[in-house]
């Protein structure tokens, strides 16, 4: 009898504790009608602006942050990782209309073209879309004509937001490496 007691006592245990699990593990996800969460009809929206990356001078938008020790030889620049905080404007001059920011980071990622990596967000501070972002992750190859990058999300007006840019140089000036790139972004949200 008495070690039955602490088997028993083990067991009970060990039972109650799963049942706690199983019981809290209830609340961890659950299946959610888009109407539960006040989503309207889906639609697919296109906007169209200018971002401005400035790496030259005293007020650069984007900065080398990190780089590979075989970077600045590197034809490509290979390893160099910049973050940027880029203005987006209406038009392709920098004193046009600001309709928001693009901010986020891209990195030289090929060692035989100029390929780079980027990760940004355009946060829009401008009419309906001020407040909201959209994410955008996917390779660029600068000198391409038109490069398109996946959008994998967004905020705000944007949640669940999925579609592509469109990006397209308008200028750059081989010698800073400043430059004004197109944008026509294609986007479904609700």
């Amino acid at each position: 009898m008495a070690t039955t007691f602490p088997k028993l006592t083990s067991i009970l245990l060990i039972l109650i504790s799963i049942t706690l699990v199983t019981a809290k593990s209830d609340h961890f996800s659950k299946t959610l009608s888009p109407s539960s969460v006040k989503l309207r009809k889906q639609k697919l929206s296109h906007l169209h602006f200018y971002l401005h990356d400035k790496v030259s001078g005293q007020n650069a938008t984007a900065v080398r942050v990190a780089q590979a020790a075989m970077t600045n030889q590197s034809p490509t620049f290979f390893g160099a990782v910049i973050m940027f905080d880029d203005a987006l404007t209406m038009e392709p001059e920098r004193s046009s209309k600001l309709v928001g920011r693009a901010q986020g980071m891209y990195g030289s990622a090929s060692q035989t073209e100029t390929g780079l990596a980027v990760v940004m967000n355009f946060a829009f501070m401008e009419g309906k879309y001020n407040g909201s972002t959209l994410s955008v992750m996917g390779r660029n190859a600068v000198f391409s004509t038109v490069r398109e990058m996946p959008i994998i999300g967004g905020s705000g007006l944007f949640r669940f937001a999925r579609g592509y840019v469109q990006a397209k140089t308008h200028t750059i000036d081989l010698k800073t490496g400043d430059a004004v790139v197109e944008y026509n972004v294609y986007v479904f949200h609700y």
